[in-house]
């Protein structure tokens, strides 16, 4: 089994679906106030964005033209898989929370995790971790602070 193709599908899968979620959470969250809707919006997430970032993983290998058959679906599948479930673990969290509580409860969830994340990524390419830590925790910050202001004004504009 490919190292490189496990290692680039999982490190997608995960921090993509941790964005995306955290995302989608704090957008529709803020724009519905409906733990019914942040619940249709992850489940979603969880089967069309996970299949389409498997695709596009799958397509990007096969372009670099310097991975067999094999790292390719190796690659594709572990994508697919691990942002399906780490984008089901925020499902459980809304599933069994109050929306306010299950909402900050995710967002520390998905920092937690693309801290460790980052953490094995700085280990692997022996750079200092905070940088790489920070650097990726701003940018999912940034992410759920847009998307909050975006359904926001989405509710404020039509009226939801």
């Amino acid at each position: 089994m490919s190292k490189h193709s496990l290692k680039v599908g999982i490190s997608f899968g995960v921090t993509s679906g941790i964005i995306t979620t955290l995302g989608l959470i704090s957008g529709l969250s803020a724009e519905t106030h409906s733990k019914l809707i942040v619940l249709g919006g992850i489940m979603t997430i969880a089967i069309a964005d996970s299949l389409s970032d498997a695709l596009g993983v799958h397509v990007s290998e096969e372009s670099e033209g310097v991975h067999g058959n094999k790292e390719v679906w190796i690659a594709t599948a572990a994508t697919f898989f691990s942002k399906l479930i780490f984008t089901l673990s925020f499902f459980f969290i809304v599933l069994f929370s109050e929306l306010s509580t299950a909402v900050p409860v995710s967002i520390a969830w998905g920092l937690i995790v693309i801290s460790i994340v980052s953490f094995l990524i700085a280990r692997q390419e022996k750079k200092k971790p905070f940088g790489v830590i920070a650097e990726h925790i701003l940018i999912a910050i940034a992410v759920v602070v847009a998307t909050n202001y975006a359904g926001g004004w989405i509710a404020a504009a039509f009226g939801a």
